[in-house]
């Protein structure tokens, strides 16, 4: 055992050591050899990966035939299914009964007013017999009201309510099917590893193109990201089952459904769960990039703000997606940890149901009062607080009084981290970099794994992506290294004190549900979209200082620029200084 240690040391040693020869001396060595395709892959034999693509999506569109009916009309249909309840509940808390289209709509009856979302939510609250929660839940909910997010936010609630259930639904038969058949389980498993590993931005375009642009678009997408963690909490809590409880279960002459649904998902419930929990946190985090394809709500809200740069609004809506976040989520988790009733302390229709029974007739009293006192049916608008003022503010206060401090830090961090990091990815030739991938594949996983790592490398260098992907994989590895440099210790600190565990789960937990589009905001109006943006994106290898432009230069580069930021810009609101 220890020869195969130092052996292992040995050959690691080498090959760094190597990596370094090839990343310092590879200019050198490509010329000498003339292979200077050993830096970087000829253009001429990348395979046109993406046009091949754009040709299979067109004809499955607009060709693709089952007979009776198109591909395009099975993807309509099943967004028809969808669009009907998300109309319904849309109807319920955010529109209200329409009818008519467009301008024209009158409205039959109007949606739930805020009083009876609360009631709603605080009835939810009472079953978990927790005080802490029952106020959280309470004051997160008013909150939305009273910062003036109502309306935005029962849009999203209304995704939400709806992208949930059939994710977990669909979740939980995909759970069962993979246990009771170990082949679809070997089939399912490196599905749902591609499924967590794809960018959330690459589900949106082939769902736009299959589901046209709309919220049951959003929907699809939200749901397809959202799914697999409860695939795994059901396959992972069904194999964790005490083979006893499936014998008892057998003996006393149950079927394979009733086994099934009777014995075994019950005993499986506080797993599921959590598994519940983990989809509604996924689909909260997937509202921001959901709104590019038409998903409305506080994620359009966010989206917007960006467009426009405005610091106060894009947080005031993310804020308002975090409240959502944290009151659904501890709603989720103490559902899991709640006891489950005996026989024996059963109780009757009327006991058991009290407090939804009392909750129908606190909507149905609200609903009349709202017709006869406002305050019943919206809230006030002069008791709404704006806080969007206080945030710009508070930004262009830390950039008078910090620029310096930010611009210092900004440079070192750069200058001595990112980008010697940087450089040293993009210096390595590509074949000993698809090497070394594949010596560690086989290091932790034999010939399965390396095989794998050889594969998807030449797919990479092939379809003539290699040098982004090294910038991917700089930028990951940079925010890996300095993630671990400030959470190990945190972590440290946490475990050995209570107190600091409370504090740092609360803090994470928001940062964790926080839409990580919010933070574009802050970071791009304290940092700038500047110097910094462009050399870290520069794939450039100098090690000089760059020339300074001329006039021309510089609005050339600007138009560029400006076509660009398109994307996440209004450009009508845009002005380029020189």
């Amino acid at each position: 055992m220890k020869k195969n240690d130092i052996s292992n040391k040995i050959v690691f040693i080498s090959l760094t050591f190597l990596t370094f020869i090839f990343y310092w001396y590879g200019k050198e060595i490509a010329t000498y050899l003339d292979s200077k395709w050993i830096l970087k892959y000829p253009k001429h034999h990348t395979i046109p990966f993406a046009i091949y693509t754009t040709s299979f999506v067109k004809w499955l569109i607009n060709e693709a035939s089952f007979g009776l009916f198109t591909f395009n009309d099975l993807t309509r249909f099943f967004a028809w299914i969808i669009e009907q309840p998300y109309n319904i509940v849309l109807a319920v808390l955010s529109k209200g009964i329409l009818s008519g289209q467009g301008q024209d709509a009158i409205q039959l009856m109007g949606p739930l007013s805020w009083i009876s979302v609360v009631g709603i939510f605080f009835t939810f609250a009472l079953y978990t017999k927790d005080k802490f929660l029952i106020l959280l839940v309470l004051l997160s909910i008013v909150y939305l009201a009273v910062f003036d997010q109502w309306q935005s936010s029962m849009i999203t609630l209304s995704s939400i309510i709806i992208a949930v259930p059939i994710g977990v639904l669909l979740g939980i038969l995909l759970g069962i099917l993979s246990y009771k058949s170990k082949i679809l389980e070997k089939i399912i498993t490196p599905i749902l590893d591609l499924m967590q590993t794809v960018p959330v931005f690459a589900y949106l375009v082939p769902i736009l193109v299959m589901f046209g642009f709309g919220p049951v678009s959003a929907l699809i997408a939200t749901i397809i990201y959202a799914m697999p963690p409860m695939v795994r909490t059901t396959l992972l809590a069904l194999n964790n089952i005490d083979p006893q409880i499936k014998e008892s279960g057998i003996m006393s002459g149950c079927t394979d459904r009733q086994l099934m649904w009777k014995v075994l998902i019950p005993v499986s419930k506080p797993t599921l769960l959590i598994g519940v929990n983990q989809v509604i946190m996924l689909s909260l985090n997937m509202v921001i990039i959901a709104s590019m394809i038409g998903a409305g709500g506080l994620g359009y809200d966010v989206l917007a703000s960006l467009r426009r740069l405005d610091i106060g609004g894009g947080i005031e809506s993310g804020i308002a997606i975090v409240v959502i976040a944290i009151a659904l989520d501890r709603l989720s988790q103490s559902f899991a940890n709640l006891p489950t009733l005996s026989k024996k302390t059963e109780q009757t229709f009327f006991a058991k149901y009290k407090k939804i029974i009392y909750l129908i007739f606190y909507i149905i009293a609200i609903y009349i009062l709202g017709s006869f006192i406002p305050f019943f049916k919206l809230f006030p608008e002069e008791l709404m607080i704006n806080t969007s003022l206080f945030w710009e503010e508070l930004v262009k206060y830390i950039n008078i009084n910090y620029f310096d401090n930010l611009e210092s830090f900004k440079i070192t961090l750069l200058t001595f981290f990112m980008l010697p990091i940087k450089k040293f990815f993009l210096g390595i030739p590509w074949p000993w970099f698809i090497f070394i991938i594949t010596i560690i594949g086989w290091y932790f996983g034999k010939y399965k794994l390396a095989s794998l790592c050889l594969i998807l490398s030449i797919f990479i260098v092939t379809t003539g992506l290699w040098q982004k992907a090294m910038i991917t994989l700089y930028l990951c590895g940079s925010s890996v290294i300095i993630a671990s440099i400030i959470g190990i210790p945190l972590g440290v600190w946490a475990g050995l004190n209570n107190k600091a565990n409370k504090i740092l789960t609360a803090f994470i937990d928001t940062l964790q549900t926080l839409p990580s589009f919010v933070y574009l905001i802050p970071v791009v109006m304290l940092f700038r979209v500047g110097d910094f943006t462009a050399m870290i994106g520069d794939p450039s290898d100098r090690n000089k200082t760059r020339p300074q432009l001329t006039l021309e230069e510089a609005k050339a580069n600007a138009e560029s620029y400006i076509k660009q930021s398109k994307v996440i810009l209004d450009v009508k609101n845009l002005k380029v200084l020189f």
